[in-house]
């Protein structure tokens, strides 16, 4: 091969490298920019839409979780979000049944089907109690192809969550759907009451990585402490 040859390949590469980097920053660029403007809009009010209602998700935690997420229920505006989609952790045999009762009661009350308004799903847990976070790494990456699929199930337009890690899965994909375009789902996360000075780890979570559109917090010492959140005052 000539010396012109080999400095013509050389340029040759060098062009292809110089083209690859730039589009590779061109795409990491474009991805940046929706990621902003997702945190940016996420905050919109839901009112524009009052006349429609919304498919909301609701996600169960074991426990004071999901009793205190039924009593966020029990104000909420039935009408405004349905149908429901309950899910819990696939171990958790008491949260879907607290939830069927609650349904089954509001149904008696509006004459209506459970089965048009709720449904009630499981979903694989991410970390059991006690569990190693070695072998946890395998068990979230199964909990989170679970959650991408409920979520192409679902495609929920509103999420509520107050605290179990069962949402952090649901959150990540609901949030990557928001940055493709795929579905925008607005994600309000309300702590739980037992939480005074700081938030939960799935609390933390969504408010250091900007994927909830709204956080409330129930003591005003923890709204001084992340003012990002929303102080409701006590809810439960």
């Amino acid at each position: 091969m000539s010396l012109m040859e080999k400095a013509n390949d050389c340029c040759f590469s060098s062009v292809l490298s110089i083209a690859t980097l730039s589009s590779a920053a061109f795409v990491v660029t474009l991805i940046l920019v929706r990621v902003l403007y997702v945190i940016y809009c996420s905050s919109r009010p839901l009112s524009k839409r009052a006349s429609k209602p919304v498919s909301t998700l609701i996600i169960l935690g074991s426990g004071g979780h999901t009793a205190e997420m039924l009593n966020l229920l029990a104000v909420l505006q039935k009408d405004r979000f349905k149908p429901r989609f309950y899910i819990a952790a696939a171990t958790d045999n008491m949260s879907l049944q607290k939830a069927l009762l609650l349904e089954n009661n509001l149904a008696s009350e509006s004459g209506t089907d459970v089965a048009v308004t709720a449904q009630f799903m499981k979903i694989y847990r991410s970390r059991e109690v006690g569990q190693s976070y070695i072998t946890s790494v395998w068990t979230t990456l199964i909990a989170t192809v679970h959650a991408l699929w409920l979520m192409i199930k679902i495609r929920p337009e509103v999420i509520l969550c107050n605290g179990p890690g069962t949402c952090i899965p649901l959150c990540v994909i609901a949030f990557i759907f928001k940055v493709l375009g795929i579905r925008w789902s607005s994600i309000f996360y309300v702590e739980s009451i037992a939480r005074v000075r700081r938030l939960s780890l799935s609390g933390l979570l969504l408010y250091k990585l900007w994927m909830a559109d709204q956080i409330f917090v129930q003591w005003p010492q923890l709204q001084q402490q992340y003012p990002r959140a929303t102080y409701v005052g006590r809810l439960m």
